[in-house]
């Protein structure tokens, strides 16, 4: 009779910030060894394609200090305590682009980068928007643009979009609008 191993000591969180938390993370590794990893802890984001009509959609110039450019990206946002992603949708659709939906579709979700953080985008589609104020955060630095839906596929195809979750979002879309869903 083999003995089942005991499971690795819980995470260890490290540094507590305002979107995220760092953890270590013990791991069993393949010779039975425990080796920490440092886990990103992100209650996730709400993501939104906003159609303004059927053939433009907007998006937002972002100033990410993180990479030191602006890219244009779909609007998103991280999902309040306490809130669910449905809740976070239309909220971050009213803060950044003053947006209001009258039709707002769940479509998919995704792990953003696995191998280090547990984050989860949730992808909605925003139609028939009325416009009104914007309400941003005072570190957003965000400027709008209303872009062809054409010309928002080719800028994912030749590179001017560089940002993943936008990437993903608006070919994911463009599948489903020529498949007519």
């Amino acid at each position: 009779m083999t003995v089942p191993e005991p499971p690795p000591p819980e995470r260890r969180i490290i540094y507590r910030g305002r979107k995220i938390d760092l953890a270590l993370q013990p791991v069993r590794l393949a010779d039975g060894g425990v080796a920490d990893r440092e886990v990103v802890l992100h209650r996730g984001a709400a993501a939104l394609v906003p159609m303004v009509d059927p053939d433009h959609v907007c998006l937002v110039a972002n100033d990410r200090y993180a990479v030191g450019e602006t890219l244009l990206e779909i609007p998103a946002g991280t999902i309040d305590e306490g809130e669910t992603p449905d809740q976070t949708a239309p909220r971050e659709l009213a803060e950044e682009t003053g947006y209001v939906a009258a039709r707002i579709t769940f479509l998919r979700s995704w792990h953003v980068s696995p191998g280090v953080m547990n984050e989860r985008m949730f992808l909605y589609l925003c139609e028939d928007l009325t416009p009104g104020p914007t309400d941003r955060q005072p570190d957003e630095r965000l400027e709008t643009r209303i872009v062809a839906w054409t010309e928002a596929i080719a800028m994912v195809r030749d590179g001017r979009i560089s940002d993943a979750k936008t990437m993903l979002a608006l070919l994911l879309c463009d599948r489903l609008r020529g498949a007519g869903a």
